[in-house]
């Protein structure tokens, strides 16, 4: 995809732990960055959740995982209650971080052409380039699976 194998675009964003989080906050670590359009919707919750369950999983692989999206702080710790959901969750509210790595713009729902949240997924290397990009994700329930088989892949090869 067009990331791949390109420096991933710097980031400075709130996190529902309370701290600001950048790129460089992750440097020597595998960050599995996951772009969603809204908290407690059934796709975003589909999603978060099947990475929930994989959390340990990615862990044992090495990798952070992160969900970024529009909504605000209250909507992050709600969403993170109500599914015990086990890692940060970034708001970038003016989608300026998601400008930058695809993850808004122009899609399609329902046969409308809006400007909206692309869900999509970008994992980055220990050094800070992009690995792996899902520009789109289409099945959001079946995402977290694929997103694992890449990181067994990755451990095959090493």
């Amino acid at each position: 995809m067009f990331l791949e194998g390109q420096k991933a675009p710097e980031f400075r964003l709130q996190g529902s732990d309370g701290k600001e989080h950048t790129l460089a906050d992750y440097r020597g670590r595998i960050l599995v960055l996951f772009f969603y359009p809204r908290d407690n919707t059934p796709g975003c919750t589909a999603e978060a959740v099947g990475f929930a369950k994989l959390h340990p999983l990615f862990e044992q692989l090495g990798a952070v995982l992160v969900g970024v999206s529009k909504d605000s702080m209250k909507s992050h710790d709600k969403f993170i209650a109500d599914f015990k959901l086990p890692f940060t969750l970034l708001s970038d509210p003016d989608a300026s971080v998601m400008k930058n790595y695809g993850a808004f713009g122009e899609k399609v729902q329902y046969g409308k052409t809006t400007m909206g949240t692309i869900r999509s997924t970008v994992v980055i290397s220990p050094e800070g380039i992009v690995i792996k990009h899902w520009s789109k994700v289409a099945k959001a329930s079946e995402h977290p699976d694929k997103v694992l088989d890449f990181f067994k892949m990755l451990a095959k090869g090493r």
